[in-house]
């Protein structure tokens, strides 16, 4: 048995940066914390491998929970002495390599490999994945005959209860795996020396995000100033490219080698100023109108379709608000609606929209494609509200378009022409800082929580919390207008 153990997480994340490797073995203390969002992206991937099983049900489980690696290995091989076809989470070790299959099938001519992914396709470091797998397996002295990578098929549309067999697609990635199988050798003799030496001098660069965000930016990262070129916006920027060049501090930067918008990121940071553009933001204005409507959705997305019709990861709607003016100086108006827990709201929100917003109003939207995209399914999900819902579509105006234009630029805005951004630059003393829950993820994450409650105080607590975070949404919106309608 080799001295160095190295599991199959191990080896991507040594795939992807061997100091991210080096680190993760021997000073796990420099780890960032999960976030909830990272750890409930894992319950999903849990979820959907659990699913996956009806592809092949009646299996043997080998359950990690409390037991060892050694254990986990022991029951495997068990299990296949006893002739069990099917297996789910399949342990095996050779030479300090540690692998888990998903599924793992006995078919006619071998065993079979099924990794179980929640993307919608297939990506390059899956098929390293399965090679890794099947190297470990082979060397084990299994008879591997085939491998497939099984991920979310995203046209499937759920009517009645999930048809597994639709939910997903099966590729087989045999022969791809069989020609990655020199390199994933190559790899391993590698990670096991680094494994053996002194922590590798590896700076940071593109790797630190791809594929996945390291745990240990935190660490790596913490050289970095604010106000550094990694926080200039937009495309035709070489960030790295000019990190490797020495240059860190936005002040360093020779700002006419980049496209203008940069430029004036820049020279409004620098300066602590904020640019505006009359004439564009006037005729901006001059093509809103009274009765004037801000609205807001907030929305789920689930790689398993939680309703009749709808599809792996598409965007369902389960909160909104609106604001409202019927003319200028009149009193502002509030709806607003959240779903209550384990209901299909689609149609709630669909008739609440078209019974509180009138004909040919002027809808205002924060990125519009967002809305109109929600707004479409709805038409096409109950098509009796048609006529109203595309009236709604044809008068959506986006009040993004003057901060994504810069016709409107602060320096507190540090490059974004987000809500987020824009809302505190404009507005002072509007803000989401302080917020218990103040982003989209964070809302979905507590809508989530709020399904799963028993307790009537948690729920109203998560309930009072969501519906403040989505009317700050469209309050931010009203009063940003206000605003703008000053400069």
């Amino acid at each position: 048995m080799d001295d160095i153990f190295i599991s199959k997480s191990q080896f991507l994340k040594g795939l992807q940066c061997l100091k991210s490797l080096y680190l993760s073995k021997y000073h796990p203390e420099l780890m960032d914390d999960i976030s909830e969002s990272q750890e409930a992206l894992f319950r999903s991937g849990k979820e959907v491998g659990s699913v996956a099983r009806g592809l092949f049900p009646g299996g043997l489980e080998i359950k990690f929970d409390g037991e060892s690696i050694t254990r986990q290995i022991q029951l495997t091989q068990s299990g296949i002495r006893e002739g069990t076809k099917i297996i789910y989470e399949a342990a095996f070790s050779h030479n300090g390599l540690f692998a888990k299959a998903d599924i793992l099938r006995k078919g006619r001519k071998g065993w079979e490999i099924y990794e179980i992914k929640n993307s919608s396709k297939i990506k390059d470091y899956h098929l390293e994945d399965v090679a890794f797998q099947y190297h470990v397996l082979k060397e084990n002295g299994l008879p591997v005959n085939k491998a497939y990578l099984t991920h979310i098929n995203n046209q499937y549309e759920r009517q009645g209860d999930i048809a597994v067999g639709k939910l997903f697609t099966v590729n087989d990635v045999t022969r791809d795996v069989k020609d990655l199988e020199k390199q994933i050798i190559e790899q391993i003799k590698i990670q096991k020396e680094t494994l053996r030496g002194k922590i590798p001098t590896i700076d940071i660069g593109a790797h630190c995000s791809a594929p996945y965000d390291c745990g240990f930016r935190g660490h790596c990262w913490g050289h970095i100033p604010e106000e550094s070129v990694f926080d200039l916006k937009g495309r035709g920027i070489n960030h790295f490219g000019l990190y490797k060049n020495g240059i860190i501090h936005l002040k360093d930067i020779p700002a006419e080698s980049l496209p203008l918008a940069a430029q004036l990121q820049i020279d409004c940071a620098l300066k602590k100023k904020c640019v505006v553009s009359e004439a564009e933001i006037r005729e901006f204005l001059d093509s809103l109108w009274y009765p004037m409507y801000f609205l807001d959705f907030e929305t789920i997305s689930e790689p398993i379709p939680l309703y009749d019709g709808t599809r792996p990861y598409q965007k369902i709607p389960f909160q909104y608000s609106v604001h409202f003016l019927r003319e200028e100086d009149s009193k502002i108006g509030h709806y607003e609606f959240l779903a209550d827990p384990d209901s299909d709201p689609r149609e709630e929100i669909a008739a609440g929209l078209v019974e509180r917003i009138p004909m040919n109003a002027c809808v205002i939207v924060y990125n519009m494609s967002f809305e109109k995209g929600i707004l479409n399914n709805l038409k096409i999900w109950f098509p009796q509200y048609e006529e109203r819902l595309d009236n709604i579509i044809d008068n959506l105006h986006d009040l993004m378009t003057p901060f994504r234009r810069q016709h409107f630029y602060s320096w507190r805005m540090h490059g974004s022409y987000s809500m987020k951004a824009v809302l505190p630059a404009l507005v002072p003393g509007l803000s989401y800082e302080g917020m218990e829950i103040s982003d989209g993820d964070t809302a979905v994450l507590a809508f989530k929580k709020m399904c799963s409650l028993t307790d009537p105080l948690e729920i109203e607590h998560l309930r009072r919390a969501l519906l403040e975070y989505c009317k700050l949404d469209t309050l931010g919106m009203l009063k940003i207008i206000t605003k703008l309608k000053e400069c």
